[in-house]
């Protein structure tokens, strides 16, 4: 230990005035004696530092090396030998601009950039400037403090040297060394930082190993979505990379698909020998709903491709939905009455005493037909004729009135669900009915069994397309429409043909020309098909004055759309030519094109600019706003964030908005929180559901169905059994209220909580078009 004369020394170099040197005493006598020794230790270093002797000084710079490496601070404080050596460090730097070059110099600009950590002034990067003229020794013995502040600076100096157009060859030397220690040191997400700051990551791939390649890829993929394009790709890309370095190929397969690049999907499979996982890879591609033909390449064996192709084009879908019922055991076919559970409302009239039979009928039809989607029967549709209970399909068909017949016959394909060779023979019957609406649901019928099967002989097709020329406009809807959903995603080029001269035909009937648009949009759906674009403007700048105030027109710009869903800057040159549309429909048109381009991808800017356009207060007449309302939805829905964001943002345009906002807010919450009932959301639906606004009731009683479709919720269907009661009073609002409350509860017990419409999959990384 130092004995106190030494002490007493080193206050003796200048006499200060008084009252300092009180302080000075007071600041040393609060410091321990081990303290105490090191500071003077130090000081006596920087002295010796600026001797003329060689040897001297490459032991004190030695000797103060050593005492900044060793020393260890808690979290909170600075290291004691940085803070000892903070008043010397403008002496350090005026020598060391006095010292010739070498070894000794280096030594000493280590020193000063480490220094420089605690003491260089804001925005200097003196810690830098100073490594770069050190030694190239290990930078991680000096810390991960240092490192990482090193890494902030690197990144500043690189966006300065790019606008100056200097070289940066030796910051990627230092990036170099930051990152390999990063990656060793379990700080991937700093690494990936600091190569997106440097524009280098391509750089990782070579440091990453089996044991943190996981973390560096979600941290990734989780980046990735609040990147601006195309960057967001460029570090999706890498990820694959480095999956595919890795042999995880299932989790390649999904970022392949996010980038929407078939490419990649066949480098997967080509890369990958076993077989299981290659069925794996099949499974997530059909749930993506992707047409995808396997070639020798991807697999070698004939009975095994087939057996893959099988599973891609879901042919196997119906076989291993219905063995999960039968293993679950919820084979039982449910009536609608086991739904309503009229006899839970305590007494009072069921709602159904005073309503008319047909609608009744026709809401017993969807709630049939939702819950038991998929089993193949029920107690409605596909009773046999001879059964104790008397009644036969037949019969339930004939107790709807014309539109009813439609929907009860088009409602046998959806209990036939994906079941393609069962289905079409039971659906054959209708076919040869006398009455054109029978025969238009059987069309549309046909087009939901083969919803999302693939087929080679094409079933949907041979039949459907006999119909598209017919006269009777509801026969041939049936059959355009039964077309887009057989085939959606499948960019058929025989259905384009044989569909886009009728989207031109003068005498067709604005409700045909109309559903043309949305079928071509569901087969063409995110192919920024030019033909099918160009076909669908041409009909829109042929209608006339009269019709752009039809609600059916608005289908239109929802078929132009599609074609670019998720496409974002793809949509670009059609939203510029519809600015030259019928101002009835220019904005209308644009705030859909906008909408689904960017709808799934989160984009923040895309959701200010369509709040933007709800903020203003407008004529009568404006239809836009309504799609600028579930755009917002479809934009947000992205990712959680911008998802609880958006409900916030719904909720204030709910209490300052004007009557055409307020009634699309309910349905843009179903469709933000499709088949995921969130309370909070729940709460606010079942507030609307009792508004003053007959249209906003409406729409929050099917987005209260929409957000809990599947899930069997309890506290939603109790929510809508107390609605049917509530309407029950109410005889003007009573059939279509009631109507959609029956709905709504068929939705939220839909495929008896076996199906989602929920169109996220794999960890809600992957949105299916």
């Amino acid at each position: 230990m130092s004995d106190p004369k030494s002490g007493a020394g080193t206050s003796q170099t200048k006499a200060p005035p008084k009252d300092h040197k009180k302080k000075d005493e007071k600041k040393d006598e609060d410091l321990s004696e081990e303290d105490l020794a090191l500071k003077q230790q130090l000081e006596l270093y920087v002295e010796r530092v600026q001797d003329p002797d060689p040897g001297l000084q490459k032991v004190a710079l030695e000797s103060m090396r050593q005492e900044i490496r060793t020393s260890t601070s808690s979290m909170t404080s600075v290291p004691k030998p940085l803070k000892f050596l903070r008043p010397h460090y403008g002496t350090l730097k005026a020598f060391y601009e006095t010292m010739p070059e070498s070894d000794l110099k280096k030594y000493l600009a280590d020193i000063l950039s480490v220094l420089a950590l605690t003491m260089s002034a804001e925005g200097e990067r003196e810690s830098l400037k100073y490594r770069l003229l050190g030694s190239e020794g290990d930078i991680g013995l000096w810390g991960h403090e240092y490192v990482r502040n090193l890494a902030g600076e690197i990144a500043q100096e690189y966006m300065k040297r790019q606008s100056e157009e200097a070289p940066i060859e030796d910051l990627m030397e230092l990036v170099q060394q930051i990152v390999a220690f990063h990656m060793k040191h379990n700080a991937e997400p700093e690494a990936v930082d600091l190569l997106m700051e440097v524009e280098d990551l391509d750089l990782l791939v070579e440091h990453v190993d089996s044991t943190n390649f996981r973390r560096t890829c979600l941290y990734l993929t989780s980046a990735a979505r609040y990147l601006p394009g195309p960057d967001d790709m460029l570090v999706l890309d890498i990820a694959y990379t480095i999956y595919l370095k890795f042999e995880e190929y299932a989790n390649a397969l999904q970022i392949a698909l996010f980038l929407d690049n078939l490419q990649h999907v066949r480098q997967v499979f080509e890369s990958c020998d076993d077989l299981l996982r290659k069925k794996q890879f099949c499974y997530i591609l059909a749930r993506h709903g992707i047409a995808f033909e396997l070639d020798d390449e991807m697999c070698a064996e004939d009975s095994d491709r087939e057996f893959l192709q099988d599973i891609i084009n879901n042919a196997k879908l119906s076989e291993g939905y219905l063995t999960l019922a039968r293993d679950i055991e919820v084979m039982e076919p449910k009536s609608p009455e086991d739904i309503y559970k009229a006899h839970l409302l305590d007494g009072r009239a069921s709602a159904g005493a005073s309503v008319d039979s047909a609608r009744q009928n026709l809401a017993a039809t969807f709630v049939n037909a939702f819950v038991n989607a998929g089993f193949g029967q029920d107690k409605l549709m596909t009773v046999p004729p001879d059964s104790s209970s008397g009644g036969s399909s037949g019969n339930w068909l004939f107790k709807n009135k014309e539109h009813g017949k439609t929907s009860a016959a088009a409602s046998l394909g959806m209990i036939l669900l994906w079941d393609v060779d069962s289905g079409l023979a039971q659906i054959d019957k209708y076919f040869h009915s006398n009455d054109n609406h029978v025969i238009a649901g059987a069309l549309l019928g046909v087009g939901i069994v083969n919803c999302g099967v693939n087929n080679d002989c094409d079933p949907a097709l041979a039949l459907l397309s006999e119909y598209i020329g017919k006269e009777d406009s509801s026969i041939r809807i049936g059959a355009i429409m039964g077309l887009g959903i057989a085939y959606a995603g499948a960019q058929n080029e025989q259905i384009r043909s044989s569909l886009t001269p009728i989207l031109n035909d003068a005498k067709a009937p604005l409700d045909v020309i109309a559903f043309t648009a949305i079928s071509l949009g569901l087969i063409y759906v995110g192919s920024c098909n030019e033909e099918v674009a160009q076909a669908i403007i041409i009909a829109l700048m042929d209608r006339s004055d009269s019709e752009f105030g039809e609600p059916l027109t608005r289908l239109l710009p929802l078929g132009l759309g599609l074609l670019y869903l998720g496409k974002q800057e793809s949509v670009e040159a059609t939203a510029e030519v519809s600015k030259t549309f019928n101002e009835k429909i220019r904005k209308y048109c644009d705030m859909t094109l906008l909408s689904c381009a960017y709808a799934g991808t989160g984009n923040v800017l895309k959701v200010q600019n369509l709040l933007g356009h709800c903020a203003q207060h407008l004529e009568k007449g404006e239809t836009h706003q309504g799609p600028a309302v579930l755009g917002i939805a479809m934009v947000a829905m992205g990712e959680e964030l911008g998802l609880e964001m958006s409900i916030r943002s719904l909720e204030h345009l709910l209490q300052y908005g004007e009557q055409n906002i307020r009634r699309a807010v309910p349905l843009a919450l179903g469709l933000l929180c499709i088949s995921n009932p969130k309370v909070n959301v729940m709460d606010t639906l079942s507030r609307l559901s009792h508004d003053t606004d007959s249209e906003v009731a409406m729409a929050a009683v099917i987005s209260l169905g929409l957000i809990g479709s599947g899930t069997n919720n309890a506290r939603i269907a109790g929510m809508l059994r107390n609605l049917s009661s509530y309407y029950y009073k109410d005889a003007s609002l009573l059939f279509c209220v009631c109507f959609f409350v029956r709905i709504a509860q068929g939705l939220v017990h839909l495929g008896k909580g076996l199906l989602t419409l929920n169109p996220y999959h794999s960890d809600r990384f992957l949105l299916s078009p």
